[in-house]
């Protein structure tokens, strides 16, 4: 996650970009979204220590993710990251198939401090479109002794 450090490192860069250059608005802003987008990357799980393959789409935020899972007891954060203003805009589109044969399993949105929101955690599909806030937004799976297997795509 982000910490308070991160953000005081990235605000005094941008308060120093503003003073020693003559940037816009719109130039500082642009600048500060790309870094807030490269620190919320690092809450993604890392692809080694991931227990299937995801591959992404025109940013973090889309792709595909298929895994076969046994006695799986974690949490992997798939897609997401944190954004001012996404380029590619704010709605995605996400379908799923889960099929959980032993333990329990939960697909999950978690948009800022909110809450996470379980999409799916019974045996099935889901397909929704979600619009997503400003700010950190992240789709995932956890699991709890959990076998079974997940196909994910998002658009």
């Amino acid at each position: 996650m982000i910490t308070l450090k991160k953000i005081i490192v990235v605000l005094c860069v941008f308060i120093g970009c503003s003073i020693f250059c003559s940037c816009s608005k719109d130039q500082i802003l642009g600048g500060y979204n790309s870094v807030i987008q490269l620190a919320g990357n690092t809450t993604l799980t890392n692809d080694i220590a991931l227990k299937g393959e995801r591959k992404y789409g025109n940013d973090h935020y889309t792709g595909t993710y298929k895994a076969e899972y046994k006695d799986f007891s974690d949490t992997e954060y798939l897609f997401g990251g944190t954004s001012i203003d996404r380029e590619n805009g704010k709605d995605i589109s996400l379908s799923c198939n889960l099929e959980i044969t032993d333990g329990t399993a939960q697909l999950f949105w978690t948009s800022g401090s909110k809450e996470p929101v379980i999409l799916l955690e019974v045996s099935g599909s889901y397909n929704d479109t979600i619009t997503l806030p400003e700010g950190g937004n992240y789709i995932g799976v956890c699991g709890k002794s959990f076998t079974g297997n997940i196909e994910l795509n998002i658009e």
